[in-house]
């Protein structure tokens, strides 16, 4: 299956606006489950419609099930790994009182994935990309960042910036993987990636609460009903992250998502009522400035 060149952009702004919804709807279920079942939402509940996704696949194409090799578990087991322990290291720097200042330093993401891309995939970056990525990024710092806000000494600084590379290195990893398998389909390469990783992810995730949280499973299955939704954006998102991936250097992918930022600010501005600050509007002028260059650099 061929695609056009920009056919991944448009794949990345439909995740980031996928995932934008997936965050709210985690974000209400958070008060009933708690962070480690709210995350394991995206994951347990995203997982069967996965399968639907590859089943659609199947039944409409007729393509064979991929035949992954060694590399293909290596990458796809870092990837779902390293992913959870991304988010365990963002809850983490969320709870220190430099709230603000630590998802600044997450979402260091893009230059860190530029890096880890080059030494891990051989992905190419040039020189307008990475002014692109540096220009987004520090669009996303100014709106993280409020006045008057304290760093509150090296530990959260460390874990903003350990959590950010984490993400990073989950994105190259879940690329190396689809990658790896060395499929002409970009389609079947990126859903085969997806089950395998949420299939991962829900069992590793579903035995440590059964074993250390045994009450927040049982409350994750009673709610059930308003878990199906989220669990469905979470894969619908996950699905077109992935077939972004199969297209597109991590790094690029990754600076585009900055638009979910957008995205946001929308939803808070529409939906809640919340109002732009002047320096909010400024980091998404940056945002915006560095999306154009990064779409002017393909």
């Amino acid at each position: 299956m061929t695609a056009t060149p920009w056919l991944w952009a448009v794949f990345t702004v439909a995740a980031a606006f996928a995932q934008t919804i997936r965050n709210a709807m985690q974000r209400e279920l958070t008060a009933a489950l708690g962070t480690a079942g709210a995350t394991q939402v995206r994951f347990l509940f995203g997982f069967p419609f996965a399968l639907v996704f590859l089943a659609i696949l199947v039944a409409k194409t007729g393509a064979p099930l991929a035949r992954p090799g060694l590399m293909f578990w290596a990458w796809v087991l870092a990837g779902a790994f390293i992913q959870i322990l991304a988010t365990a290291l963002m809850l983490a720097a969320m709870g220190e009182r430099s709230f603000v200042v630590t998802i600044a330093f997450i979402k260091t993401e893009p230059i860190q994935v530029a890096l880890f891309g080059f030494i891990f995939l051989g992905d190419k970056v040039t020189p307008p990309m990475i002014a692109a990525i540096l220009v987004a990024t520090a669009g996303v710092i100014v709106m993280s960042t409020k006045p008057g806000g304290k760093v509150g000494g090296i530990r959260p600084t460390l874990l903003g910036l350990t959590s950010g590379g984490a993400f990073a290195l989950a994105a190259i990893g879940f690329r190396g993987a689809i990658l790896s398998l060395g499929l002409p389909d970009y389609f079947m390469a990126a859903t085969f990636t997806l089950v395998i990783g949420l299939a991962i992810q829900s069992v590793a995730l579903s035995l440590y609460l059964s074993l250390r949280r045994p009450i927040v499973m049982f409350a994750l299955l009673r709610a059930w009903k308003p878990s199906l939704f989220a669990g469905f954006m979470g894969a619908l998102a996950s699905q077109f992250w992935f077939l972004a991936f199969a297209l597109a250097t991590a790094a690029s992918v990754r600076t585009l998502a900055l638009v979910e930022v957008l995205c946001a600010q929308l939803v808070a501005r529409y939906g809640f009522g919340q109002r732009t600050t002047a320096r909010e509007a400024i980091g998404m002028v940056f945002v915006v400035c560095g999306v154009a260059l990064l779409l002017l650099a393909y």
